[in-house]
């Protein structure tokens, strides 16, 4: 196939230069270089249904049609078996036919009668892969690799046919659509031509298609004019070019629309039936980062995680039956974990919305079936009749924290209501084609569904969890959760609008003969529209009010950020399986999705689904949501709430929005939050929509897995730090060019940097030492557990006197020596500014440490002392320092090596026992047992350490 590609495509390389040939070559033989109509129509083909909706681009440049493509499972069905529902790989039996391709379609059956050609029903449920399986086809024939007995191969979308308003003929709507076909042979009826022709039309759902004779009439000629709808029902009859080959794509919903006595072949796309179709799918979406080696490793583990989860049978591997929830798995883990600073902005709410878009867009319910509808009014769109029913389902649920519904559930929010044999009809087209695409039965913790009602009762759950939120977002969103009050005052409203002209001109007419005031009463007619907007804009900052209320919800706020759990939701969780179906699970990603929708990206795309935000109702909302965010950052947030606020920020996509609300913030603490490539994206692009002054007071980053890579993407954050800390990170040797050049910075203005657990070493020191000359703003400085060694001792003793500013030095736990240390403290002395330095958890002897503790006295300068932090203990008294110096440690002493730490507490333990046997003072033996019980505590809370970690090995 890939082969048969690259020909084409020197074809139309040789195709596109044609016209710059020789005047010579062209005059000598005009008439035998004349293009083959033919050869055009497959070259135009190619090049239409090579275009990928750029949906599809995102997984990388080199993404291409035939690099993406995973056959589905078809199968063939006999007329009994058509009307069958699409059911779950986990619930059906053994298909009772084996699988086809697509070229088998069209081998001929026993009732095939040889002057006629086939007609083929290929139909499936929504997200069940039509459209790919079309595309696939004209590709394949355009390469000549597939359906090579037809000559001709004539695509048409059967929701264009439905908008031609003027009757055509057969030969005039080819010459419409293709030009260069107009008048062609193969289209002229004589003989036998049409039999090497193939018409393919797609989505005859869209098409109201009538075999009554009465309606349709009868038509041989394929110059006579007709309705669209009745060029393609004569071309079923085989009225029309009865040679011809026919194959047509539909919904469940439509199959009956055409007479079983005109289909040759019922066949029925099936999805992916096995997770290995489902892992190659996946594998052909996520392992295209081409060059990227570190890129594709990661990609390759997630697609195994991934793989690994679906063959649990869950509710996720139910889902991905469908390829349209493949693709949304796919777009998902792209996002979470390949976001990029080159690539185009993208957000969660925006994949959803495209999600939908791909497989509803522009959709509408209608159940005529024998005419064509005029007036467009009497259709509503598909997608917001899926608000209304399911969106409502989705928002109870969401109020009552629940995701899983009953039977008899989903007829009393879908279908009960319905009161019209319209309704009725159009509840069996939604419940037909649309309600299994969003909803399963529910495959998981039978104990629990048990406990929930009665056992014979069959239970539902959304496909995707997230898809539950998205849809309770979208129906708050769009309004459609009224109060009474506000729907009786809307009806009021409206009626007394469209009459409060007539009424005024009475009024003013009979108020020449009757005194006004006896019709004052009327004037609060008036006044009743203006109390309906009054309404209206409360709702609206109610809106606003359940987004921060869920938000902030306090209940939440020991979980995850929402980016790790849409990824344990892909991936599954790894370790002890978490309690489900619990009663407090939470719905997290509820006010993330109502802030996404506000974002004029969605909203546009939400327009072509038939669901309109009023830009005047964002403006309300976004004001209000303001003030509410505002309030609850006056109180302290965990890490995670903090991260899931930044989310907020940047699925809003509001930068008048976000500068606002970080005008409020000082510090943000994300520490131990697993921060990705996506998240650090957020957090600069979040901080880079402030103004140019705007500085954080602090930023912590402490025990997030930062390596150089993600330490690049943070760079326009950090500029707008004053407190850096990013302690206990993987940031090497590499990652301390990054940070020089931050200390050199001229907008930058870090005042302290935090570094201490990170694998420096003495070359990243030394890097990071060069800008020590350029920078005047570093004050406090944390080198702490960063395997200095002596030499990046020696090195920071030589330059240190070029950080004029710098007023603490932290480097504890280095394996520093007593020379390095030495050094070290007298180049301390004798600076201007520097009044502490830690060397505690280092290679001293006792020797070193008394020496140091004299040294740090400066005898130029009287008065002047520089804290040195050794030890706990001074020779035969307490340190002064020795509370920091235990306060350090025990905050430290879980990431640090244990056997290190209790090595040097046992040091501790000695100095402090020889220390208080010296001691003669009743009072000072007290306080030697004091520090010791401190020192002693720590150990245990060590050693405990480690046995729990060892337990869990």
């Amino acid at each position: 196939m890939i082969g048969a590609h690259r020909r084409l495509c020197q074809l139309l390389t040789v195709w596109r230069r044609g016209p710059n040939t020789s005047l010579s070559i062209r005059t000598v033989s005009s008439a035998s270089s004349a293009p083959d109509p033919l050869d055009i129509h497959k070259k135009k083909l190619f090049l239409w249904f090579s275009h990928l909706p750029k949906e599809e681009k995102q997984f990388g440049g080199s993404f291409r049609p035939e690099t993406m493509h995973v056959d589905p499972l078809i199968l063939e069905r006999r007329e009994e078996e058509r009307s069958g529902l699409l059911n779950s790989p986990f619930q059906s039996s053994s298909p009772s036919s084996p699988p086809m391709t697509v070229e088998q379609l069209f081998h001929h059956t026993d009732a095939w009668t040889p002057d006629l050609g086939m007609n083929v029903l290929l139909y499936g449920a929504v997200g069940s892969g039509k459209d790919t399986v079309v595309r696939k086809l004209v590709l394949d024939w355009c390469c000549g690799t597939t359906l090579t007995q037809f000559k001709l191969l004539l695509p048409f979308s059967c929701k264009d046919l439905s908008q031609l308003s003027k009757a055509a003929s057969l030969r005039e709507i080819v010459g419409r659509k293709y030009l260069h076909l107009r008048n062609h042979p193969l289209l002229s009826g004589n003989e036998d031509q049409a039999k090497e022709v193939l018409f393919l039309f797609n989505g005859m759902e869209k098409m109201h298609l009538d075999f009554r004779i009465g309606s349709t009439e009868l038509c041989s000629d394929p110059g006579e004019a007709l309705p669209a709808a009745g060029v393609v029902v004569n071309l079923l009859r085989k009225y029309l070019l009865p040679e011809a080959s026919i194959l047509v794509t539909t919904r469940l919903s439509a199959l009956d629309r055409i007479p079983s006595k005109y289909v040759s072949r019922y066949a029925q796309i099936c999805g992916f039936s096995d997770p290995d179709h489902q892992r190659a799918y996946f594998s052909s979406r996520l392992l295209q980062q081409t060059g990227m080696n570190a890129s594709n490793r990661e990609a390759e583990v997630l697609v195994e995680q991934l793989y690994l989860n679906i063959q649990k049978k869950g509710q996720l591997a139910a889902a991905c039956f469908l390829p349209s929830y493949c693709w949304l798995a796919c777009a998902t883990l792209h996002f979470l974990h390949f976001t990029s600073t080159q690539a185009p902005v993208c957000t969660l709410t925006g994949i959803y919305t495209s999600f939908l878009t791909l497989n509803f867009g522009g959709e509408v319910l209608d159940s005529k079936t024998g005419k064509s509808v005029l007036s467009q009014e009497q259709h509503i769109s598909l997608m917001l009749y899926v608000v209304r029913t399911l969106g409502k389902l989705a928002f109870d649920g969401v109020t009552y924290k629940r995701r899983i519904f009953s039977e008899r559930e989903l007829e009393q929010w879908i279908g009960g209501k319905t009161k019209t044999d319209e309704e009725l009809r159009l509840l069996a087209i939604f419940q037909t084609d649309v309600l299994n695409f969003f909803l399963e039965p529910c495959l998981e913790n039978d104990k629990h569904l048990s406990e929930l009602g009665e056992d014979d009762d069959r239970w539902y759950v959304f496909a995707v969890p997230a898809m539950q939120e998205y849809l309770a977002a979208l129906y708050v969103v769009l309004g459609e959760n009224k109060s009474a009050l506000e729907l009786l005052s809307k009806e009021f409203s409206a009626a007394i609008g469209q009459a409060s002209d007539d009424v005024n001109a009475l009024f003013n007419i009979l108020s020449k003969f009757i005194p006004l005031r006896i019709f004052a009463v009327f004037n609060l007619l008036k006044l009743f529209p203006k109390f309906f907007e009054k309404i209206s804009r409360h709702n609206k900052g109610k809106i606003a009010w359940t987004m921060t209320a869920a938000m902030f919800r306090l209940e939440d706020s020991n979980n995850d950020d929402v980016l790790e759990q849409v990824e344990q939701n892909l991936l599954g969780s790894h370790g002890p399986a978490p309690q489900k179906y619990s009663k407090g699970r939470p719905f997290e990603l509820y006010p993330i999705f109502m802030g996404g929708l506000l974002h004029y990206g969605n909203r546009v795309l939400l327009q072509q689904l038939g669901c309109n935000i009023q830009s005047s109702t964002v403006a309300q909302i976004t004001r209000t949501l303001r003030k509410y965010l505002v309030k609850e950052l006056s109180k302290p947030l965990p890490p995670d709430e903090q991260m899931d606020l930044l989310v907020l920020l940047y699925e809003i996509q509001n930068p008048r929005l976000t500068a606002e609300v970080l005008s409020s913030i000082r510090s943000i603490c994300l520490a131990s939050v697993c921060m990705t490539s996506l998240k650090c994206f957020i957090l600069s692009s979040v901080l880079s929509c402030t103004n140019t002054s705007y500085c954080l007071d602090k930023l912590d980053l402490s025990s997030c897995l930062l390596n150089h890579g993600l330490l690049q993407m943070l760079w326009p954050a950090l500029k707008r730090v004053r407190q850096l800390n990013l302690q206990f990170n993987s940031l090497g040797p590499d990652s301390s060019i990054l940070l020089r050049d931050l200390l050199i910075e001229p907008k930058a203005s870090v005042s302290s940097l935090q570094l201490c657990g990170n694998p420096l070493q003495g070359s990243g020191c030394s890097s990071l030492l060069e800008a020590l000359p350029e920078n005047q703003t570093l004050q406090h400085l944390s080198l702490v557990h960063t395997s200095l060694g002596d030499h990046g001792a020696q090195l920071l003793a030589t330059r240190l006197q070029q950080l004029s500013g710098l007023q603490e030095l932290n480097v504890a736990y280095n394996n520093i020596g007593d020379e390095a240390a030495v050094a070290l403290v007298e180049a301390c002395r004798d600076h201007l500014n520097i009044h502490t330095v830690h060397l505690y958890l280092n290679s001293l002897s006792d020797a070193g440490k008394k020496s140091l503790c004299v040294r740090g006295e400066n005898k130029k300068k009287k008065g002047q002392r520089v804290r040195v932090l050794a030890s706990v203990t001074e020779g035969s008294d307490i340190s002064e320092e020795w509370h920091p110096i235990l306060s350090m440690i025990q905050e430290n002493a879980s990431t640090w090596d244990s056997k290190h730490v209790k090595d040097q507490l046992e040091v501790f333990l000695r100095d402090l026992e020889w220390g208080r046997q010296q001691q003669p003072s009743f009072w000072k033996r007290l306080h030697f047992r004091k520090v010791e019980r401190g020192v002693r505590k720590i150990m245990q809370m060590v050693e405990e350490d480690t046995a729990s970690k060892g337990n869990t090995k």
